[in-house]
């Protein structure tokens, strides 16, 4: 290479971003902002992400104590409140048009928990409440299980994303379906964005490499020995698999296969 000449780095595709109800995010990772040892490591972990998408949960904290100085120092950050604690429709949509009164944002993600041991969604309870947020106008991202059925009756109904269980909320088992994210990620015609379970950078990376848009992070990181570090570990986890899904994977093959010619050696 001549010494003048000059190496271009790679960089993703300008037309890579990911957009949700036309709005264009950088960032492919959704962090929350729960279970933190401080307010301090929560701000710090946030920044180390890089995410734009914040969650937050309207009933479990208060708008006038803890969750205004989640607010505030979190400032410039886009809020998406979520219903977590919900077991009806009814619970959902009520805390909804609450989130959207205080945080002025129509945007919300959807939880209707019908098992308190397992977190599993409510889908009967879920559908019905998201059908009524999206007919009123709310930009909705439900999270629901990894059900290529439900999570097309979640498009057909306006959601303006799917949010389907890596595996159980706070498990930090991964991906525990691979297949059937995969096959979500192949059939959505709205962004997939792998919510609960991811545990390391690992998880986040593989989400990725099967299609999905973007992670939803939480106890991964807020429960992590170095939270900081962790976020920043996830940054570049969910940066690397998307690269990684759109290079596009060698198949998988049960013999060997040369990288370097076997024929015309020298010497031979």
């Amino acid at each position: 290479m001549n010494p003048t000449d000059t190496v271009t780095p790679i960089r993703p595709p300008d037309d890579d971003a990911l957009v949700i109800a036309g709005v264009r995010l950088s960032s492919r990772l959704f962090i929350g902002t729960a279970g933190y040892p401080t307010q301090a490591i929560m701000r710090d972990a946030v920044a180390a992400s890089g995410a734009e998408v914040v969650t937050a949960s309207i009933r479990r904290v208060s708008l006038q104590g803890h969750g205004s100085d989640t607010v505030r120092i979190l400032k410039g950050s886009r809020f998406l409140p979520n219903t977590a604690g919900c077991e009806t429709a009814r619970d959902a949509i009520m805390t909804a048009e609450l989130a959207r009164e205080a945080l002025d944002t129509n945007w919300i993600k959807v939880e209707v928990i019908g098992d308190r041991e397992t977190l599993y969604p409510d889908v009967t309870e879920l559908m019905e409440a998201c059908r009524h947020l999206v007919d009123d106008g709310f930009v909705v991202l439900p999270y629901c299980n990894d059900d290529p059925v439900i999570c097309q009756r979640l498009q057909d109904i306006g959601c303006a994303a799917v949010m389907p269980m890596g595996s159980l909320i706070g498990s930090g088992m991964g991906v525990a379906n691979p297949a059937q994210i995969e096959l979500i990620c192949r059939r959505a015609s709205v962004p997939v964005i792998v919510d609960a379970g991811i545990g390391t950078a690992s998880d986040a990376v593989l989400a990725m490499e099967l299609g999905a848009a973007a992670c939803l992070i939480n106890t991964a990181v807020a429960k992590a020995d170095d939270p900081v570090r962790m976020a920043r570990a996830m940054r570049h986890a969910v940066e690397a698999g998307r690269h990684a899904h759109l290079a596009g994977r060698i198949p998988r093959r049960g013999r060997a296969d040369p990288s370097s010619p076997q024929l015309g050696l020298v010497g031979s």
